[in-house]
């Protein structure tokens, strides 16, 4: 039997595994350039966190994204040696989503996004605009998570108003940057892409944390101000 700690750890690793494999494969397998394709990407995001969400919720939080386990620690929900568990282990999940996914897309000889559903900063005019468009798409998402999350009355639907949440910034984002609002997300695509994705990477990594730290301020200011 697996310790507490043991269990959050790898629930975190199957459900981000999840989140990588079904989201970056409707991108790999459908396309998402425009109408149909663009709308089943956002949902498939969308969708794989309402599913994990009430499969390891209970028993890690369902965070599958180290900008959302940030937001937890700088917050004071979860503490350090915690969250570097849960880095660890959505990095881990995200690299053997996309490993399968690889294999899967090798296999059926698809890819009509050329970098295993890698995000990318051309769609955005450059790094400049691909991190600014990060920073504003974490800020948001992170900002509805911690604020759906905060009361406990509302956790029968929390599962569904993340996963709406990540579907609408994806539907605004995917033209832009492919969306990522999740470092690990970005780092498992990446590794087997190579190329320009794996150059672009740190875009994807350092601009979901800036929007991270500025929804928490926020929050934590929107907060006082309601308690006051």
């Amino acid at each position: 039997m697996l310790k507490a700690n043991g269990k959050k750890y790898v629930a975190e690793l199957i459900g981000t595994m999840v989140l990588v494999f079904m989201g970056c494969g409707a991108a790999v397998f459908l396309g998402a350039a425009t109408g149909v394709g663009h709308l089943a990407v956002a949902l498939a995001f969308g969708l794989s966190i309402v599913a994990m969400a009430y499969v390891i919720g209970n028993v890690s939080g369902c965070h599958i994204n180290p900008a959302v386990s940030l937001a937890a620690l700088l917050d004071k929900r979860i503490k350090l040696l915690d969250f570097c568990g849960y880095v660890v282990s959505q990095v881990m999940g995200a690299i053997v989503g996309a490993a399968l996914l690889f294999l899967v897309s090798d296999i059926a000889g698809i890819d009509h996004t050329g970098a295993l559903g890698s995000n990318a900063v051309a769609g955005a005019g450059g790094i400049g605009g691909a991190f600014l468009v990060e920073v504003i798409l974490t800020f948001v998402f992170v900002l509805v998570i911690l604020g759906v999350t905060a009361d406990k009355n509302k956790g029968s639907v929390a599962g569904i108003v993340i996963g709406l949440s990540l579907t609408f910034v994806h539907i605004v984002g995917i033209p832009l940057t492919g969306t990522s609002v999740n470092p690990a997300r970005s780092i498992g695509p990446a590794i087997f892409a190579g190329g320009q994705a794996l150059t672009d990477l740190w875009v994807f990594i350092a601009a979901p944390l800036v929007g991270v730290a500025l929804a928490v301020l926020v929050y934590k200011v929107v907060k006082e101000k309601v308690k006051a």
